[in-house]
């Protein structure tokens, strides 16, 4: 494992964890964590990282700005910032050799990697875990209070992690996204979608919107109990995520 620096198109320096595999030139999973998460993923996203090295794959786990280690604040989150940190990943993984880019989003981090590889043909495949595709829906459903019309003025959102706060041009930002259409644009690239059905937080229903509009190749994966942490299922998630990558010829 390599602490590893890059900068977005912002300017702001985001941190992450590289494990570069045993030769040169591996297909390279980059993970995009989780609305409040962070690389880490609690010692999880780590623990993947090593068993995908086991397994011939090259990982990169990474801080969007405002989370974790990573430069800027929270209270700057947009869909839009996360899609240019995640594009200055790839820029990062194919400067030092690796692909080709698997790209891997857990919650808001998989709606992030698909809405990114609609418009970055370098990514090779993608897979999401509990993505939200109904965008506007979830987070105006963390928050009673109407939006003011100022884009800086803050808006109090209250979620199973806590009370966190964001600008109101996070809200405007989102309605610039349609994550169906953005997941048409996938293929003929693959696409893995895993969705836990015991998920109180983005209803496998948002996982059939994505998995629907998607082309082919696809595959949707329902993880039978799972809660939208996948917290007693990891075991299964990334038996069935190894399974997938190696299936998809993505190592040629």
């Amino acid at each position: 494992m390599i602490h590893a620096h890059f900068k977005n198109k912002r300017g702001q320096r985001l941190a992450g964890l590289l494990f570069p595999g045993t030769r040169e030139n591996l297909p390279v999973v980059i993970v995009c964590h989780g609305f409040t998460g962070s690389k880490e993923g609690q010692g999880k996203a780590v623990e993947m990282a090593g068993l995908l090295e086991q397994n011939g794959f090259a990982c990169l786990l990474f801080d969007f700005a405002g989370c974790g280690e990573s430069e800027g604040s929270f209270q700057d989150l947009t869909l839009s910032g996360h899609i240019d940190d995640l594009t200055c990943a790839v820029d990062f993984c194919l400067e030092k050799g690796l692909g080709p880019v698997v790209t891997l989003g857990r919650s808001f981090g998989g709606t992030t990697a698909v809405c990114q590889a609609a418009m970055d043909s370098r990514v090779r495949a993608v897979c999401t875990w509990a993505a939200p595709a109904r965008l506007e829906d979830l987070f105006l459903g963390l928050t009673d209070q109407d939006l003011p019309e100022d884009e800086n003025a803050p808006v109090t959102l209250a979620g199973n992690e806590g009370i966190v706060e964001l600008k109101k041009r996070f809200f405007t930002d989102l309605q610039t996204y349609d994550v169906a259409r953005c997941a048409s644009f996938i293929s003929p690239r693959p696409l893995l979608v895993v969705q836990g059905t015991g998920d109180q937080v983005v209803p496998p229903s948002d996982a059939a919107i994505i998995f629907d509009a998607a082309g082919h190749p696809k595959e949707l994966a329902l993880v039978d109990g799972a809660d939208h942490s996948f917290s007693a299922h990891h075991a299964q998630v990334w038996e069935i995520l190894l399974n997938w990558l190696k299936k998809s010829g993505i190592r040629s």
